[in-house]
């Protein structure tokens, strides 16, 4: 049947009922992307028995109101939900599915609304939890190039411009340098109010809070690339539901789109007909309780189960160079560049390990351990982990970063996350540990005054040290083969 539009609170929703006699399941994606690129989406969950629907949030495409990001969200599709229900064609169930904002979306119908209004299942993709949790890392530090890329395109507007970012750096390289970071929108040429609005939420987790008390299933799925794949797995890991299923593969933002470099044949996935089954059986009540799913290892053609994680083990580094190094904010280690100069004044602290003598499997959160010292009173630190062939080719593999206020002078032991690991390093390969103040343009640079990086307007250098006997490389490594497991059986258990 042809999709047809209606007005559901005054929201602009296509609707895409399947052949045959109803009442039928209703799938609801709300989403700040413009409904009409769903229509592919519409048609597939129609061909498989559910009534689809796809809405414009407030103030977004085709739906009036004020665009306000993440806050209007729970009860506009409260009020979709009870008219759903309300419907002949609906029999009274209905999944709520969305990626990356209409993630978001989803989780606000199932946590935030009221019980009568919050759906019986809920299908989140890369989801984007909150303002907070997209802004900055858990350490407080600003992701700045993929919220400037984010409100540029989207924010404060009601259709979206993908490009905008990338075309005002063509024609003005030193936007994201630019100070205060308060100004980004003047030099857009946008007005855009939520912009200085997004760095001041600081509160983390308030749907991992909620998750523990959700009544439905859950199918989480991420990728090992994306910039909230902790999120994803840890939303799994809290949610309270009668059963959580988690599907995190090599992939970046855009899931099986967006495939990793360490990605193979085997991780390709039919989304679409997974998320359809897992439906059917969620709303069934036929589903297994308990947290289960399935992780690709990249760079290996296997899955395993959700949930296995090697037993930390610290790897041999040795210093190659910046033991004592200068983070100086006008010069900035770039995070898109993994070329390391070495002839002019070290900008990091360079470490490596021995070739491996073996391929390791590498699942579970990796960190590195510190004992260093600035001469600021506020320092970031980042350190990025790098895969280098026996050919010499590098591959980013982790990134962490964290702020700190520590007595200028006074060395500190501290630890760095590098996020979560699914990868077969190959026999050879060796380890490039870079110690930095920065990592920009995805981190927005500290001042080192004390000042906030947002709206600070004067930097200063600040001198580091790192005692390399004291940098501990800690990985979770498997100590034998992992037995292989079927992600589709795994997620329609």
């Amino acid at each position: 049947m042809t999709p047809f539009t209606v007005a559901v609170e005054g929201l602009a929703t296509d609707v895409q009922l399947p052949d045959g006699d109803g009442p039928f399941p209703a799938v609801l994606v709300r989403t700040p992307y413009d409904r009409r690129r769903h229509r592919a989406e519409l048609g597939g969950w129609a061909r498989r028995g559910f009534v689809a629907l796809v809405q414009d949030v407030r103030g977004r495409h085709a739906s009036p109101g004020e665009w306000r990001p993440y806050e209007n969200e729970a009860a506009d599709g409260a009020a979709t939900a009870r008219w759903i229900r309300q419907q002949p064609w609906n029999d009274g169930r209905f999944v709520a599915a969305g990626a990356s904002y209409a993630g978001h979306c989803a989780l606000a119908l199932a946590l935030d609304a009221p019980e009568d209004a919050r759906p019986d299942a809920v299908i989140v993709a890369v989801p984007a939890l909150g303002p907070a949790e997209t802004a900055r890392e858990p350490s407080g530090v600003e992701r700045l190039s993929a919220r400037a890329g984010w409100w540029a395109a989207h924010g404060d507007r009601h259709d979206s411009d993908e490009d905008a970012l990338e075309k005002t750096l063509a024609a003005d390289p030193g936007l994201l340098s630019h100070l205060p970071l308060s100004d980004l929108p003047r030099r857009l040429g946008r007005n855009l109010p939520s912009w200085p609005e997004l760095w001041r939420h600081r509160e983390r987790g308030r749907f991992g809070s909620r998750a523990r008390h959700a009544g439905m299933p859950l199918l989480a799925v991420g990728g090992h690339h994306d910039h909230f794949a902790e999120d994803t797995v840890e939303l799994w890991r809290g949610w309270g539901g009668p059963s959580a299923r988690l599907l995190m593969g090599p992939w970046g933002h855009g899931l099986v789109a967006a495939p990793g470099p360490d990605a193979r044949p085997a991780h390709r996935v039919s989304l679409g007909e997974l998320y359809a089954r897992w439906a059917r059986l969620a709303l069934a009540g036929e589903l297994a309780s308990g947290h289960r799913g399935a992780v690709g290892l990249g760079d290996s053609p296997l899955w395993v189960p959700a949930g296995l994680e090697g037993e930390p083990r610290t790897e041999p580094v040795r210093l190659l160079h910046g033991a004592s190094f200068t983070a100086d904010p006008e010069l900035p280690v770039s995070s898109g560049e993994l070329t390391v100069p070495t002839d002019a004044t070290p900008d990091r602290c360079l470490l490596v390990t021995p070739p491996l003598p073996r391929p390791l499997d590498v699942i579970g959160p990796a960190e590195v351990r510190l004992r260093a010292t600035a001469d600021t009173p506020s320092a970031d630190w980042a350190a990025r982990l790098v895969a280098v062939t026996p050919e010499g080719a590098a591959e980013r593999l982790a990134v962490g970063i964290v702020r700190r206020g520590d007595e200028p002078g006074q060395a500190a032991e501290f630890t760095v996350g590098l996020g979560r690991l699914a990868r077969r390093l190959p026999a050879g390969t060796r380890l490039r540990l870079e110690i930095a103040g920065h990592h920009f343009p995805a981190h927005a640079r500290n001042p080192h005054t004390g000042d906030d990086p947002v709206t600070a307007t004067r930097l200063l250098a600040s001198r580091r040290e790192v005692d390399p006997r004291h940098v501990a490389l800690r990985l979770p490594v498997l100590r034998s083969r992992p037995a292989p497991t079927d992600p589709v059986q795994e997620i329609l258990r």
